[in-house]
């Protein structure tokens, strides 16, 4: 092989999606019912398309993370340093995340265009978690999400606020085998003797929500995530997951988007996040597909040595123009395109032989 070749070659394989991955299939979703949660950077990740798309979101979940454009709190130090300090263990109250400077910012990139008009970000059903045990995002940097969506207007009824729980860094379940609650490391998924997730989507989607299945009634469905990718700085694996249940192929469900943190992706825990987190079984018997969007870590660039999602701005092609919180970051440019996908109408033949 010529070194062009070569050179080609290992450009494409990031996106080069495993033999046995399918393409996303179109279901005929609801796009008036999409929702989106998210633990540590994916719950940065969650903050930020919540705001950036607040035209599409009608809720959000953010575990262990802080609000909208934190790595931009402080303009005298770049993203980067915010994102470590100012996002994770600021040293005091006086230099953590900072709601009031998050929703300035917000107004400022809707005046510019870059985001959905922030108006949207009343209506949204609101879920935050912090762990009191968590040493690696504090709570103080937490409690800013809340605060964020009251300046937004949201009502104190659309926002539930955890921190009570005594859990470390993590997305909590019932499940025994999982780490216990206070524990800081990974897989990042700790027994706090409730599932998480089916308390933020109950709130997102409640009041007359049913209670989930005791187990998944479908496989997970590996799909090519790489065709919704563009740019080289992305990080995103070639094949991300989604659970479909079987009603969504006779009818148009709703939509919910579940990021994983950073160490957490399949790539480091497999099928842990996607099939052990309680996720699935709410699905099952509330008419909702979820999608599990997938980043990896890379030692170069881009500089990702953790698999997070970007909130500091690896992922932008310009590095001197950074993008990430804006409509046009690449990797949620591609989230977008897969809601839309999912959205597509079902192919009659599909939909016929599902009557």
């Amino acid at each position: 092989m010529s070194r062009l070749g070569l050179v080609v070659l290992l450009a494409l394989l990031p996106h080069a999606a495993r033999a046995d991955s399918q393409p996303l299939p179109a279901m005929g979703a609801d796009l008036t019912q999409v929702s989106v949660s998210g633990i540590s950077s994916g719950g940065f990740m969650a903050a930020q398309l919540a705001t950036a798309y607040s035209a599409t979101f009608m809720g959000v979940g953010v575990i262990a993370a802080g609000p909208y454009y934190c790595a931009g709190t402080y303009p005298s130090i770049d993203y980067l340093q915010n994102a470590t300090t100012t996002c994770m263990s600021p040293a005091s109250p006086a230099v953590t995340a900072n709601a009031t400077a998050s929703w300035a910012n917000a107004i400022r990139f809707e005046r510019k265009g870059l985001i959905d008009p922030v108006s949207n970000l009343a209506r949204q059903h609101v879920y935050v978690f912090s762990g009191s045990n968590d040493n690696i995002v504090k709570t103080m940097v937490v409690n800013e999400v809340p605060k964020y969506y009251s300046l937004a207007g949201a009502r104190p009824g659309n926002i539930i606020y955890d921190n009570q729980t005594d859990a470390g860094h993590s997305i909590v379940t019932d499940n025994p085998s999982d780490l216990a609650c206070p524990d800081n490391q990974s897989p990042y998924i700790n027994d706090c003797g409730f599932k998480q997730s089916q308390v933020l989507l109950a709130h997102i989607y409640g009041p007359n929500v049913q209670a989930p299945a005791d187990t998944p009634s479908q496989a997970i469905l590996r799909f090519n995530q790489g065709e919704f990718v563009q740019g080289t700085r992305t990080s995103m694996d070639s094949d991300a997951y989604a659970y479909i249940p079987s009603v969504c192929q006779r009818t148009a469900c709703a939509i919910h988007v579940a990021f994983h943190g950073c160490k957490q992706g399949a790539t480091v825990i497999g099928k842990r996040f996607y099939s052990g987190t309680g996720y699935n079984e709410f699905a099952d018997t509330n008419k909702l597909i979820i999608l599990y969007p997938q980043v990896h870590k890379s030692k170069g660039i881009p500089p990702n040595p953790k698999g997070c999602w970007d909130f500091w701005g690896y992922s932008s092609e310009d590095q001197q123009h950074k993008d990430f919180y804006t409509k046009n970051a690449p990797q949620m440019k591609a989230i977008m395109a897969m809601l839309k996908r999912l959205g597509q109408p079902r192919p009659a033949l599909a939909s016929s032989d599902s009557q």
